[in-house]
């Protein structure tokens, strides 16, 4: 038996005044990445300084204005790279580099030794606030934990003054979510007032979800809290660093910018610890899928991932948002059949709002224009095929014939799984447009009768085909090529047909396009019906096709 009774749910936070649930997001935070130092620690293979250099220049390319690059106190190959950005000069002068360390005084001056020439920095200091972590790990009361938390400010204070570039500086206390609310706050005000931000020099403060304890409204609402509650709001600038152990990291994430975050720290497609970080890119999208502008340059999400594989060495999973594989794919086929209709609409009322069903965004619109929105197999419907036929082949089925084409394809799925757009065309031409046995239409020709005789018929037609291979021959007259075609074979075979609808439209446009012509036939005396296609330069001789074609799939010819 699953023994849940060893836990017991994390304190929510008595805030009845929260007003964070009538609010809406309205634009983009400031994004920080920490891909080089959070989410590099978390890696089975870290990155090698080259790595680095070329995820820190991508960082740059996407728009990325902060990026945390390490914890070059910690680590000598993170010292190294630092080192290298600023020797080869290689930092952008609008982004701003972010540097960890502990409140230690050797750790520091080892952070300050890093940075130097550098022309401005982010010094980002934390100690763990929780109270898990104060009675477990450290021992310590609230009083002790604060006077770290001051020591490490005024240490980065005193190497600051001496510094010639310029210094931000950032506090977290770590274990936010597992902390008191008035103890973060006095712990938080320490700093600020020991540190002396003002709105022209701000500092941050970080409010880290290092481990997602409680539903995302738990977390907005200690956002909240923090922000209702700071000295001197105008000089902070409040960040979040969302992790996601409970799956929730990106609701937690915007229920945060809800509550007043200012900033968001995260990585690529949410790579860090555990479960990993918040994925900036998935909370990005969401944000372009709204109407709002992101300030990231995310267009290409193919060239996004095939760096991030290769740099981290971490596959995208198949159904991760946006970046997946097979998330603007779809195979229930009433999904393909609201996505056929929906695209069709948007082009029938030539709409520059995109509005289709399943799809929140037009994939073209991150680089995904050349991988098919509708895929087939056996959950597939009458929408999807005939959605693939429409885009990648130009033929627009009949509503009537969808459903009967889709039962071929579908039992071409049952046996072997998915079928390609090349595999659903193949077995077209099969089963309409090469269905020429034992019924070959040959020859036409069309004369027109009209003033000649007193008659409702005013068109001749003199047909040649082959019934298994010999040649026959009839005359006939009627309303208009294919109705006179239809009394010709009648009377030629002895079978009694009946057309019950006709569609015909240009598969290309340009004076040698080609048409295509569809027959609904109903043999009468068994009342079996099937359709027939046929396709020519010429719509009347698309159209005779049409109905030997739609005669072999009936077996009237046998």
């Amino acid at each position: 038996m699953l023994n849940y009774k060893r836990y017991r749910k994390n304190p929510v936070v008595d805030y009845p005044e929260r007003e964070w649930p009538n609010k809406e997001i309205e634009k983009a935070p400031i994004w920080c990445s920490v891909d080089l130092r959070d989410g590099n620690q978390a890696l089975i293979d870290p990155m090698i300084v080259e790595e680095k250099i070329e995820m820190f220049q991508y960082l740059c390319k996407l728009g990325f204005k902060e990026i945390e690059i390490g914890f070059p106190a910690a680590s000598q190959i993170e010292f190294d790279f630092l080192r290298q950005l600023i020797d080869r000069k290689m930092i952008p002068d609008d982004v701003l580099v972010q540097v960890l360390t502990q409140c230690r005084e050797e750790l520091i001056d080892r952070t300050f030794e890093s940075i130097e020439g550098c022309k401005q920095a982010v010094v980002h200091i934390y100690n763990s606030t929780s109270t898990l972590q104060r009675d477990v790990v450290f021992g310590m009361d609230r009083e002790q934990i604060i006077d770290i938390a001051i020591q490490g400010t005024r240490m980065v204070k005193e190497r600051a003054a001496k510094f010639p570039g310029k210094i931000v500086l950032e506090y977290s206390p770590e274990s936010f979510t597992g902390t008191e609310l008035d103890f973060a706050l006095d712990i938080c005000t320490a700093v600020q007032e020991e540190w002396g931000p003002t709105p022209e020099n701000p500092m941050i403060i970080n409010l880290p979800s290092t481990v997602e304890m409680n539903t995302p409204n738990v977390y907005a609402d200690q956002i909240e809290w923090m922000n209702k509650h700071f000295k001197n709001r105008d000089s902070i600038i409040l960040s979040v660093h969302p992790h996601n152990d409970r799956g929730t990291g990106v609701a937690s994430t915007e229920l945060a910018l809800l509550a007043g975050a200012d900033r968001v720290e995260g990585t690529l497609f949410g790579n860090g610890e555990r479960t990993g970080n918040v994925d900036v890119l998935n909370v990005a999208y969401n944000m372009f899928s709204q109407g709002i502008d992101p300030k990231l340059n995310i267009e290409h999400i193919n060239e996004i991932i095939e760096l991030y594989e290769r740099c981290c060495k971490i596959p995208i999973h198949p159904r991760h948002p946006y970046a997946g594989k097979l998330v603007f794919t779809a195979f229930s086929g009433s999904h393909q059949d609201a996505i056929n209709k929906g695209v069709k609409a948007m082009k029938d009322r030539n709409s520059e709002i995109w509005q289709v069903p399943y799809l929140p965004i037009d994939p073209a619109d991150i680089g995904r224009e050349y991988e098919p929105i509708v895929r087939i197999n056996s959950q597939s419907g009458k929408g999807g095929v005939a959605f693939v036929m429409d885009t990648y082949f130009g033929f627009k089925l009949p509503k009537g014939m969808q459903r009967e084409f889709a039962n071929v394809i579908q039992s071409v799925s049952e046996k072997q799984g998915e079928v390609s757009p090349d595999q659903v065309m193949e077995n077209f031409r099969e089963e309409y447009l090469m269905k020429k046995e034992p019924l070959h239409f040959r020859q036409l020709h069309v004369t027109d009768m009209s003033g000649e005789v007193q008659s409702e018929f005013d068109t001749k037609v003199s047909v040649l085909y082959t019934k298994n291979g010999e040649e026959r021959r009839f005359e006939a007259i009627g309303n208009g090529p294919i109705d006179a075609v239809k009394r010709g074979l009648s009377e030629d075979l002895g079978v009694d047909i009946k057309i019950l609808d006709y569609e015909e439209h240009a598969l290309q446009s340009g004076s040698n396009s080609q048409a295509a012509a569809y027959i609904h036939l109903l043999d009468v005396e068994t009342g079996r019906v099937t359709y027939g296609v046929g396709v020519s330069s010429n719509i009347t001789r698309a159209s005779i096709r049409a109905i030997f074609s739609a005669m072999n799939r009936l077996g009237l010819g046998e």
